[in-house]
């Protein structure tokens, strides 16, 4: 079908919106924004896949401590997608992913592996690649050393189980494509975040103040999908961090957004993850909490109780019922069609306009730098990157180490940051990326401001308000979303960043990045509304072949003396009421020999006449799995299940998944082994 460009804009406008900022249209063009216009004109797709990496001796991303390495898996992690495809056949995915960041390294895998799938149908223009920002997700999948260097280096598992796993993910909401609608739907949420950064905060002018009178962004914004007459997926736009799981923790979870969307997709939609393509898919995006922390007492690890694991369900659950909410009340039909705009800019090197600057006068940005604060950390979250003298890394030594000189015009341009680590002049190639991906993605009247950074709620609000200016929309229908398609530490506004708060100190191109960003957006919110198309801009490093790993591999496994792969070293108790734990030991091999994405290390299979059948396994919130080693290359694999208090009452027991590598022929095998049965009552 032929598109005229007239016609593929009115088609992306709601019919009041394309009245008030489009030129009046032609014949030919009116109708296609009337049938637009119809919510059934939409087809959406849903889909979900597996994106767990390594469950053991797999650096942790997030708080950057080397110590921290995984050792089991809590909640597996998921890329969660939608596709809508309009009237005009223009159709834009969405895929938020279980992740800390999503790195441009894996922007540039899933697009390259799109283009050789799908012949031009998903492209960087149309999809829209974002993380949840959990702090315990497996690390290494950047190309950028800085994001490496606390892991040892690139690693290639964790990277093709993310990219692998987002590609099936939208392969999935491909294929269940079919005529549908969406409403939209909002509700406020007041006790699931505070501001971990009220002293930058408060440096912003009053009006930015007012906007937030208890200095968060209570906001929660949904999209239901449905085909038919049925619900098939729903999107719940919220700002918080993901480190409600603390910096002690090991185990790969989704943290507070994971546990939201795992609750509504498996305990309200009574999905198993495990059996095919689920029927309905949720999930929780992040939009401007670069300041938003769900440690409500301003602790790692402490509020709404003392308990991180308890935390971090009560967080997802506060997030959940705000979107069910949301959901359930959504009356407002979303109308018009799907668009879609994204350039790559320098953001090292932005000439800013005065209009955009706090003092009207012109500024640019400059090469990045990390500042002194990001050393100490947020101590409402965690500590950041630690540079500790006398520390061996050899990752940091094959790079030619963290002293490098700090150029005058740096320092000067970064002011008043300290600056102690200049990421953006370090060889052999800058530590963090420069050429970075801007979009604007438009579902019917909802505008997503796509960015690859974590943005204050202040910075948000400043973007969302140029946008929603230059396209001439509400500003509610402007909505930043952060962590997307890669990933530059953060964005403050000029003033917060003169405080040089833990996220001004991360903010890399200096007092003016905000601005440049306003910039950069309102520009391409002007494309969007005049239907004009844009240069796609420099083009991003590839780095894929100037990757380090110094993490060692596994070698060989070895079973217990006397013992085999499988076989069970602590059995369970013969009964169990709901609300009590059961622990289960096995004999095992490393995690990293197959890492059963799509798959489980455990299962806890209820007898059902002469057959069992699965109950729960290592995705669910009930079960953690924990590798340990017990001596050189023996380990063994620990299943623990709190029962739930509506497990129904029969006789069960757990069974145990694994692999072991032949250190003589490299040969890797599978094995299990079951526990004896238990009841529960």
């Amino acid at each position: 079908m032929s598109v005229t460009r007239r016609t593929v804009l009115a088609g992306a406008a709601s019919a009041p919106l394309a009245a008030a900022v489009l030129p009046t249209a032609a014949n030919p063009a009116t109708a296609a924004t009337h049938a637009a216009d119809r919510p059934e004109s939409f087809e959406v797709g849903v889909g979900c896949a597996d994106i767990t990496g390594p469950a053991a001796e797999n650096g942790m991303m997030g708080y950057s401590q080397p110590a921290q390495k995984t050792s089991g898996i809590h909640l597996r992690m998921r890329a969660r997608a939608y596709v809508v495809a309009d009237a005009g056949d223009r159709r834009v995915v969405f895929v938020n992913t279980d992740l800390a960041a999503l790195f441009q390294s894996v922007h540039q895998g899933v697009i390259a592996r799109l283009a050789s799938k799908y012949d031009g149908l998903y492209t960087e223009q149309n999809v829209l690649l974002n993380a949840t920002h959990t702090h315990a997700a497996c690390g290494g999948s950047s190309h950028y050393a800085l994001y490496n260097l606390a892991i040892l280096g690139f690693q290639e598992q964790t990277y093709n189980a993310i990219v692998d796993g987002i590609v099936e993910a939208i392969d999935a909401a491909h294929r269940s494509m079919a005529p549908g609608s969406i409403t939209l739907g909002r509700t406020e949420l007041k006790d699931a975040s505070v501001n971990r950064s009220r002293k930058a905060f408060d440096r912003n002018p009053a009006g930015d103040r007012r906007h937030f009178p208890d200095a968060i962004d209570p906001t929660m914004t949904v999209l239901r999908f449905r085909q038919g007459s049925r619900d098939v997926g729903a999107i719940g736009w919220f700002a918080t961090h993901g480190t409600s799981m603390t910096n002690e923790n090991t185990l790969i979870s989704g943290d507070n957004k994971g546990y939201a969307a795992y609750h509504w997709e498996h305990d309200e939609a009574g999905v198993r993850y495990l059996d095919g393509a689920p029927g309905f898919v949720a999930c929780f995006p992040q939009t401007n909490s670069g300041d938003m922390t769900p440690n409500l007492n301003l602790k790692p690890g402490s509020g709404p109780t003392e308990d991180e694991f308890e935390n971090t369900r009560i967080i997802g659950e506060r997030q959940f019922l705000a979107a069910k909410r949301a959901f359930d009340a959504a009356s407002e039909k979303v109308t018009g069609g799907v668009y879609s705009r994204m350039r790559y800019v320098d953001m090292s090197a932005v000439d800013v306009d005065g209009a955009f600057t706090p003092d009207g006068e012109r500024h640019s940005t400059c090469k990045a730098a990390l500042g002194e604060p990001v050393l100490a950390g947020s101590s409402e979250d965690g500590p950041g990157i630690p540079v500790p003298e006398g520390t061996k890394n050899p990752f940091i030594d094959a790079l030619g180490g963290l002293d490098a000189p700090i150029p005058k015009a740096l320092a000067s341009a970064q002011a008043p940051k300290l600056v102690v680590l200049p990421v953006g002049v370090m060889k052999p190639y800058p530590w963090t990326p420069d050429v970075l991906p801007l979009q604007i993605v438009r579902i019917g009247q909802l505008h997503l401001v796509a960015g690859p950074a974590e943005y204050t709620i202040v910075a948000g609000l400043r973007i969302r308000r140029t946008v929603a200016e230059e396209l001439g929309v509400p500003l509610e229908n402007v909505l930043v979303q952060g962590y997307a398609n890669a990933y530059s530490q953060y964005v403050t506004t000029p003033e917060e960043y003169d405080s040089q708060q833990y996220e001004g100190g991360s903010t890399l191109f200096g007092r003016y990045t905000l601005p440049a960003y306003q910039q950069e957006f309102g520009k391409l919110a002007a494309a969007l509304r005049a239907g004009k198309d844009v240069d796609r801009g420099p083009t991003p490093r590839a780095l894929s072949e100037h990757q380090l790993n110094f993490q060692t591999g596994v070698v060989f496994d070895s079973a217990p003396l006397m013992k085999e792969f499988g076989e069970v070293l602590e059995e369970p108790g013969k009964s169990y009421a709901r609300g009590q734990k059961v622990s289960v030991e096995f004999a095992t091999g490393h995690p990293k020999n197959n890492l059963r994405r799509g798959g489980t290390f455990l299962e806890v299979q209820r007898r059902d006449g002469d057959r069992w059948v699965r109950h729960a396994d290592d995705g669910d919130w009930a079960t953690r799995y924990r590798w340990s080693r017990t001596f050189g290359a023996t380990s063994k694999a620990t299943v623990t299940w709190d029962i739930p208090q509506d497990t129904p009452a029969g006789t069960y027991r757990v069974v145990h998944f694994g692999d072991w590598k032949n250190g003589w022929n490299g040969r890797i095998t599978a094995f299990d082994g079951t526990s004896r049965e238990f009841t529960v009552s």
